[in-house]
């Protein structure tokens, strides 16, 4: 029993770790630590990444606690320490139940259930089995660096899926007042079946390339979530917005034009598809259009869609798709139309964004 000295272990933060912490909050990400070691390890860490003095909550003390105690805790809590693997499991819990998304790093079996309890499970590729198993995510560079391109990478294409929402919601809600509409006082129908048909095609082939698009960076610097009741609002703003420029077409190719059948589904056509085509670029950001340039895909699609729509009536295909060539004086005055919704468009968005916030 000769006492021949003590055995040190290790084991230190990885590199660059502070810098991540740092941008992670800069992006709205709050780090919280969770470990079984002692309050004083847990401390010592905190320390040598740098980060301001936390509010502590040990195991122990969690014990005590009810689920609507800890529930409060966890939000001005960031180091839980000496916890078991069963309260790892509890904190998480506890913070989803408080409105937080929550998102889990371990590599232990102990880490396990925490990591399936969380909104996303991250682990890495030298973990155990059974936490691989229990991640949605496995990190396999040893670069935590990683985790904020991630974030960023999410945030993007969050961002352009409600861009397709915003786009297709407010198209179909305002093509359906438009069409109903008008449907009880023509004699003839608006648009034929296949014309119909060729409308969706050319406005859809834009919405294609949103998942290129650029965007905006207070929307990758900011945490967002999918909210229905502004997406509806958004629906109905710009659907009608949307109605009432097909009314105005309308009459101005019936009472000030005198169009026929085959003029009106013409004149509608043109100005159906170009204005949806042109209105992409208006509700793909909340600057103004000016400030915020579209990626070069959605730019180039858009183009073609107006340039193929405005020679289609000049074309063999009028004749398969019931079109017709039109005089200059009606394609100046869609051309009219379709400027004067744009800037409708732009000016909408800019109230409707002071007002609506999301």
């Amino acid at each position: 029993m000769t006492f021949l000295g003590y055995l040190a272990l290790f084991d230190p933060p990885k590199a660059g770790i502070a810098d991540t912490l740092r941008e992670l909050e800069l992006l709205g990400i709050t780090p919280k630590m969770i470990t079984g070691d002692s309050k004083a390890v847990a401390m010592s860490i905190i320390q040598q990444v740098g980060l301001p003095e936390p509010k502590v909550l040990t195991g122990l003390h969690l014990e005590e606690l009810s689920d609507e105690a800890l529930m409060h805790q966890v939000q001005h809590t960031n180091v839980f320490a000496e916890v078991e693997p069963n309260q790892k499991e509890r904190i998480i819990i506890a913070l989803k139940k408080a409105g937080n998304v929550v998102g889990y790093m371990g590599d232990g079996i102990n880490d396990a259930s925490a990591l399936h309890a969380a909104d996303v499970g991250i682990s890495v590729e030298s973990a155990v089995d059974v936490a691989k198993e229990a991640a949605d995510i496995v990190l396999m560079a040893k670069d935590l660096n990683v985790l904020i391109e991630g974030v960023k990478e999410g945030r993007v294409t969050f961002a352009n899926t409600l861009k397709y929402v915003f786009m297709a919601t407010s198209a179909n809600f305002g093509n359906m007042f438009s069409m109903a509409g008008i449907s009880l006082f023509l004699p003839f129908l608006p648009l034929l079946p296949s014309q119909i048909l060729l409308t969706n095609l050319l406005t859809d082939f834009p919405e294609l390339t949103i998942a290129t698009d650029r965007v905006d960076k207070e929307l990758v610097n900011k945490p967002r979530r999918m909210d229905i009741k502004f997406i509806r609002n958004f629906m109905i703003v710009f659907g009608l917005l949307s109605s009432i420029f097909d009314y105005l077409t309308f009459g101005a190719l019936l009472l000030l034009l005198h169009a026929q059948p085959g003029q009106f589904r013409t004149g509608w056509f043109l100005e159906s598809v170009i204005s949806a085509s042109l209105v992409v670029l208006v509700v793909r950001t909340r600057q103004s259009i000016f400030n915020s340039k579209p990626g070069k895909y959605l730019l180039r699609a858009t183009l073609t869609t107006i340039g193929v729509t405005i020679i289609i009536p000049w074309t063999p295909l009028a004749t398969l798709f019931g079109f017709q060539p039109l005089p200059w004086h009606f394609v100046l005055g869609l051309a009219a139309i379709v400027l004067f919704y744009v800037t409708a468009a732009e000016n909408v968005k800019q109230v409707f964004y002071n007002h609506v916030k999301f």
